[in-house]
C-alpha cells in the first residue's frame, strides 16, 4: 500500500521518555506533557475503554429499539428506552460538543466507538489506498447538513429505532469504510464522519493541543538512532501540525522526537493564526449555513409559529385544489415519522414542510451572515475572500454554543419530565450566549487586528456585532419569545 494511504508523512514516535525542558518550554505545560506521555504510555489500557464504551453504546441503541414504545408514565430510572434516550440526546450529545471547547477532540482519540470500530476494521481489512472522491473537502459540510435533516424526518431524538437507524447506520458505514481502506487508519473519521468538520471547528478554540517544535524535529533528524514510526490513526501531518482541528489527542505521538507535547494554548491561537491561511469556503459554509443555519431550523421548527402556518398554508391550498395525495400519512418510519399508536405520524407534506423551513432558515441566515461578514471585510480595507472566511471563523463560538444550547433544550425537557426543576435554565441560556457573543466579538478584533489596525479596526466591528445579532434573536426567538 502507498504511505499516503497509511499516513500523509513518515511520522514517527522515540521509544525513550521526554526530557523535562520538553514540557517546560510552555507555560503550565509540565502536568500537561505528561499526561499525553501517560496517554501513550497507556495505549493498551485506553483501547480497552473504547471496547467498554462500545458495548455500552451498542446495548443502548440496539436494545430500546427491539422493546415496545414506553406509554406516557415510563420514566428513566423504570424504563430503558427513555433511559437510553436521556444518554445519548440529553448527555452525550451536548457534553461531547462541549468537550471539543475545552479538551479538543479527545472524545474522538480516546472514548469515541465508531472511531475504535474503523480503526480495528482497518487493522484487519483489505488495505486499500483512499480514493480520491473520499478526499474531497466538502463531506463535512454535505454529512452534517443530510445527517441533520434526516434525523429530522424520521423524528431521530424521540425514538429508538430512528436512533438505530441513523447512528446505527453511521457505525456501519465507519466499519466498513475501515474495512476497505487504509491498514490500521480512521479513514472515515478524517473525511466522511457528519460530525468531523463540527468537531474540528470547536476544537480549534480548546486551550491545550499537541505542540510540535520544529527545530528539536530537525534536531532528531540528525542523530544516528533508530526512530519507531508513530500510529497516528487521523493521518495528521505530525512535523507540520500547527492545530488541533484534525488531531484527536490520543497521546500516540507525545514526546515523538522530543518535539511533540501536550501544552497549552491561547483559546484564540488557531482561529487567529492558523486559521488565516487554513480557513476555506467548505468551514465557512459550515459555520453560517451549517451550524447557524441547518441545525437552527432543525431546532426552530417544533416550536416556530411560522412552521405551523406554513404547513397549514399549504394544507389548504391542497384541499381546495383537490391535490390530496400529499396528506397521506402511510410512510415508512425509516423515511417519515410513523407511530400512530403514539398519535405521531408525519404526512408526505410534514416532511416537505420540514424540509422547505429548515432550508429556508439556513439559507436566510447564511445569507444575512455573509452580507455582515463582507461588510466588516470592506470596511477594514481591501477586499479578499480568504479574509471573509478568516472572519467566519470568529463565529465558531457562538455557533457551537448555539448547537449545545440546541441540545441541551431536550435534556431540560427530559430532567422535567422526571421531576426536576428548571427554573434555572434560561438563566444559564442567556448567560452562555453572553460569554460566546463576547468570545466571537474577542476573535472578531484579533483577526481583523491581523488585517489593519486604528480606525479601520474599529469601522470593522458593526458588521460583526450585526451577525451576532441576528444568531442572537433567532434563539431568541427558540426561548423566550415564542
Amino acid at each position: 500500500m502507498s504511505r499516503s494511504a497509511s499516513s500523509p508523512e513518515a511520522a514517527t514516535v522515540r521509544s525513550w521518555p521526554a526530557p523535562a525542558s520538553c514540557a517546560s518550554a510552555n507555560p503550565g505545560g509540565g502536568r500537561l506533557a505528561r499526561a499525553g506521555d501517560w496517554l501513550r504510555r497507556h495505549g493498551g489500557l485506553i483501547r480497552g475503554l473504547q471496547w467498554v464504551v462500545v458495548v455500552v453504546y451498542a446495548f443502548l441503541l440496539i436494545v430500546p429499539a427491539c422493546l415496545p414504545l414506553p406509554d406516557d408514565a415510563a420514566r428513566a430510572f423504570n424504563n430503558l428506552t427513555i433511559l437510553a434516550q436521556f444518554a445519548f440526546w440529553g448527555i452525550w450529545w451536548p457534553f461531547v460538543l462541549l468537550s471539543m471547547l475545552l479538551f479538543g477532540r479527545l472524545w474522538c482519540g480516546v472514548l469515541c466507538p465508531e472511531g475504535a470500530l474503523t480503526e480495528w476494521a482497518a487493522r484487519k481489512g483489505m488495505g486499500r489506498p483512499i480514493p480520491r472522491w473520499m478526499r474531497w473537502g466538502g463531506w463535512p459540510f454535505v454529512a452534517f447538513v443530510l445527517t441533520t435533516v434526516y434525523g429530522q424526518l424520521v423524528s431521530v431524538y424521540q425514538y429508538p429505532k430512528a436512533a438505530l437507524l441513523v447512528l446505527g447506520g453511521s457505525t456501519v458505514a465507519a466499519v466498513a469504510v475501515g474495512a476497505v481502506y487504509t491498514r490500521g487508519k480512521r479513514a472515515w473519521c478524517r473525511h466522511l464522519c457528519p460530525v468531523n468538520g463540527v468537531f474540528g471547528l470547536l476544537s480549534k478554540l480548546a486551550p491545550m493541543h499537541y505542540r510540535v517544535d520544529e527545530a528539536r524535529w530537525q534536531a532528531s533528524q540528525r542523530q544516528t538512532i533508530r526512530i519507531q514510526a508513530v500510529d497516528c490513526a487521523p493521518l495528521q501531518p505530525l512535523r507540520h501540525m500547527q492545530g488541533g482541528s484534525g488531531c484527536h489527542m490520543c497521546g500516540r505521538c507525545s514526546g515523538h522526537r522530543d518535539a511533540i507535547s501536550l501544552s497549552l494554548r491561547s483559546p484564540a491561537d488557531e482561529v487567529v493564526r492558523v486559521a488565516e491561511r487554513e480557513a476555506d469556503g467548505w468551514q465557512t459554509l459550515l459555520i453560517v449555513f451549517g451550524l447557524l443555519g441547518v441545525a437552527l431550523g432543525a431546532f426552530h421548527w417544533t416550536v416556530s409559529p411560522w412552521f405551523v402556518a406554513l404547513k397549514q398554508g399549504a394544507a389548504e391550498w391542497l384541499v381546495d385544489h383537490d391535490m390530496l395525495a400529499l396528506l397521506d400519512t402511510e410512510a415508512p418510519w425509516w423515511l417519515l415519522t410513523h407511530y400512530p399508536e403514539h398519535n405521531d405520524v408525519f404526512s408526505w407534506l410534514d416532511g416537505l414542510a420540514l424540509i422547505a423551513y429548515v432550508l429556508a432558515t439556513a439559507l436566510a441566515m447564511g445569507s444575512m451572515l455573509l452580507m455582515s461578514l463582507g461588510l466588516s471585510v470592506l470596511a477594514a480595507g481591501k477586499w479578499r475572500m480568504q479574509r471573509l472566511h478568516h472572519l467566519a471563523q470568529s463565529l465558531i463560538p457562538l455557533a457551537g454554543v448555539g448547537v449545545f444550547l440546541g441540545l441541551s433544550a431536550l435534556t431540560i425537557t427530559l430532567l422535567k419530565e422526571e421531576g426536576v426543576g428548571t427554573h434555572w435554565a434560561n438563566d444559564v441560556r442567556l448567560c452562555l450566549l453572553a460569554l460566546a457573543n463576547g468570545w466571537s466579538l474577542w476573535l472578531g478584533w484579533r483577526i481583523v487586528g491581523r488585517w489593519t489596525g486604528g480606525w479601520r479596526r474599529l469601522l470593522a466591528l458593526p458588521g460583526l456585532m450585526l451577525a451576532l445579532a441576528a444568531v442572537d434573536a433567532s434563539w431568541g426567538f427558540m426561548f423566550w419569545w415564542w
